[in-house]
C-alpha cells in the first residue's frame, strides 16, 4: 500500500474543508409520483425557443466559444444600462464567487458573511485560504448587517451580502444594504449575492445594481440558473467597478460559457415575458406553501425566494426522511432546518399533505 506521506503535499488550507451537499434526486416509484424540492431548481420544463437555441448552438461544439461571451455580455449591457467592461460570466454566480476570493484574498485574510446562509461561501472562503468569519442570522432568519459591519476588521478584503437569503428566504431592504455600505471600507470589497432576484416581490428590498452604481467596492452576482430554466447549463455573471471586474476575468478560466450555454442564455432574455410568467406562477405557489405551513403550526420566516425554510432544529433529519418516505425529497441541514423549494403544484400539494401528517403526528 502507497504511503500517503510520500504523495503530492497539497494545501494546508484544505485540510477540514467543508464539502457541498447538493440536493438528492428523488428515487423513482411504481406506485406514486416522486418529487425533487431539494434543489431550487426551477421545475418547469425549458421553453421550446431554450431547446432550439442550444440545439442550434451544439451543431459548432467542435469549435471553442467566445472567450468573452460577448454577444451575452452585449446584450445584458444594453439591458442593465452597464458597460460591458464591467461584466465577467462565469459558470453559475457561485464560480464566480469563488474566482472573486482567489482576486482578492490571501492567506490569513478574512471573508465576513451571514450563517447560515448559502453553503458554497465558506468552501469558496477556505479554499481561497481565508479565514472565515461567520455572523449568525437574527430573529427572523435575517442578516444581521450591524453585527456584520462590527466583524470587518484590516484583515476583512470581502463580505457577502446574499438577498434573497439561502437557505432561509428574507431579504435585505435597500435601507439597511445602503446604510451598511455607507460603512464598510471602500477597499473591502462587498458582494451581494442575488442568485433569486426575479421571486423578489418586497417593494423594500435592496436593489444591488443601483448600489453598484454608486459604490465603487460593490459587486453583484446573479444567473441564469433559476428563473430562466437554465441551471444544467451554468451561466452566471457579475456586475462590477475596475479594476474588480478585469481582476475577474483574469481568474476565470478560459472558454468557461460554453457557446451552447450562451446562446440558450440569449434566448431566455429574448423570452424572458414568458419565463417571468412562470416566476409568477411560482410566486404564488410560494405564498401558498409558506401560508399553508403557517396554518399548520410551523414557524416559516418570510420569504422572497423560491423556496421555504422550515427551522425545525433537532427534528430536522426526521422530518426530511418523512417527506422522502412519502415521495418527496426535501434538503436537511444538519440538525438546523429544512429548505424546501416552491415545485409544480401537484408536488407543493403533497409536500403539504406530508407536512401535515408530521404536524399532527407531533402535535
Amino acid at each position: 500500500m502507497t504511503d500517503p506521506s510520500t504523495g503530492p503535499r497539497l494545501r494546508r488550507a484544505l485540510q477540514g474543508i467543508p464539502s457541498y451537499k447538493p440536493g438528492r434526486p428523488a428515487a423513482a416509484a411504481t406506485d406514486r409520483p416522486t418529487y425533487k424540492l431539494s434543489s431550487n431548481e426551477n421545475p418547469f420544463p425549458p421553453l421550446p425557443a431554450l431547446v432550439e437555441a442550444a440545439h442550434e448552438a451544439s451543431r459548432v461544439m467542435n469549435r471553442y466559444p467566445d472567450l468573452a461571451c460577448g454577444r451575452l455580455v452585449g446584450a445584458l449591457s444594453d439591458r442593465l444600462d452597464v458597460p460591458p467592461g464591467h461584466f465577467a460570466t462565469g459558470t453559475g454566480s457561485v464560480a464566480l464567487l469563488y474566482h472573486l476570493l482567489q482576486a482578492t484574498c490571501e492567506p490569513g485574510d478574512e471573508v465576513v458573511y451571514a450563517w447560515r446562509s448559502f453553503e458554497a461561501y465558506p468552501i469558496a472562503a477556505q479554499v481561497a485560504g481565508a479565514t472565515r468569519i461567520e455572523v449568525p442570522l437574527t430573529t427572523g432568519a435575517r442578516h444581521d448587517l450591524p453585527a456584520m459591519a462590527a466583524a470587518i476588521t484590516e484583515r476583512t478584503r470581502v463580505v457577502i451580502v446574499c438577498t434573497p437569503n439561502n437557505p432561509t428566504g428574507p431579504v435585505v431592504t435597500h435601507q439597511e444594504l445602503a446604510d451598511f455600505c455607507a460603512q464598510v471600507p471602500r477597499d473591502v470589497l462587498i458582494v451581494v449575492d442575488e442568485a433569486y432576484l426575479q421571486f423578489v416581490r418586497d417593494p423594500a428590498a435592496a436593489d444591488g445594481l443601483a448600489l453598484y452604481r454608486e459604490y465603487p467596492n460593490v459587486c453583484v452576482l446573479r444567473t441564469f440558473s433559476k428563473a430562466y430554466c437554465l441551471a444544467n447549463f451554468r451561466v452566471g455573471y457579475a456586475i462590477a467597478h475596475d479594476p474588480v471586474a478585469e481582476a475577474l476575468r483574469v481568474c476565470t478560466p478560459p472558454f468557461a460559457v460554453s457557446s451552447v450555454a450562451e446562446e440558450a442564455a440569449l434566448a431566455a432574455l429574448a423570452c424572458e415575458n414568458e419565463l417571468l410568467e412562470q416566476v409568477e406562477v411560482l410566486v404564488k405557489e410560494r405564498t401558498r406553501v409558506a401560508e399553508g405551513l403557517r396554518a399548520l403550526g410551523f414557524d416559516v420566516p418570510a420569504t422572497e425566494a423560491n423556496f421555504s425554510w422550515l427551522p425545525l432544529g433537532a427534528d430536522t433529519q426526521a422530518f426530511a426522511r418523512a417527506c422522502e418516505e412519502g415521495g418527496v425529497v426535501v434538503r436537511p441541514f444538519g440538525d438546523e432546518g429544512c429548505r424546501v423549494s416552491v415545485g409544480e403544484p401537484a408536488a407543493n400539494d403533497l409536500f403539504l399533505e406530508l407536512a401535515g401528517r408530521w404536524a399532527a403526528r407531533t402535535a
